[in-house]
């Protein structure tokens, strides 16, 4: 944020992971919001990627010099919520309710930290059903008596320029969304049985 200009309010960023989070982070603080970001983790798997983005994020956070807040790890809370949901489609109900859960957490983080409105960076990427999230997230700030920054990210080449800067910072850039369906979806190389178990 410049200096000297006063805030225009105060906004929790949700945030899927940090080189989503690069273009909202940035872009919210030049318009003169007070941003604190929120990740909620629990639907990555395994443990050991979560740590790598938990590490991305970190950086992320050291760089731009903004609050975050980290919602503990339990991957078994994620699969107990996606139970019956496991063998849908990519892109399907687990995506919809893996969304829910994570917006649902930010909106009560949000609301527990006296802030009024709420964003979420899932919508810089390109694989994400835009319409979907924008609606999940009116409806849960909505819930919880927040307001909802309804922004696309994606748009005016957010997703290019989040590349950019996400290797600008040294950021590292995972290529799953996360979930053990995701990564088992993307044939990762090296995936040991034990690795991947909830």
């Amino acid at each position: 944020m410049t200096a000297g200009r006063a805030t225009v309010g105060r906004m929790m960023l949700h945030i899927c992971c940090a080189p989503d989070a690069t273009v909202p982070m940035r872009e919210l603080r030049a318009e003169g919001w007070e941003v604190s970001g929120f990740f909620y983790g629990s639907n990555i798997h395994p443990r050991e990627e979560y740590l790598r983005r938990l590490a991305a994020l970190h950086t992320l956070r050291d760089c731009e010099s903004v609050p975050v807040v980290e919602a503990p790890y339990l991957p078994r809370g994620w699969f107990d919520r996606m139970a019956g949901l496991m063998e849908e489609p990519e892109g399907g109900s687990r995506c919809t309710a893996c969304f829910a859960l994570q917006l649902e957490a930010a909106a009560l983080e949000a609301r527990r930290r006296g802030y009024g409105r709420l964003c979420s960076s899932l919508t810089t990427s390109p694989h994400k059903d835009v319409p979907r999230i924008l609606r999940l997230g009116e409806e849960i700030c909505g819930w919880h008596g927040l307001d909802w920054e309804p922004r696309v990210w994606r748009k005016n080449d957010g997703f290019l320029r989040s590349l950019k800067l996400s290797r600008e910072m040294g950021l590292y850039r995972q290529n799953y969304c996360g979930c053990l369906p995701s990564l088992l979806g993307r044939g990762a190389r090296s995936r040991p049985a034990a690795a991947v178990s909830p």
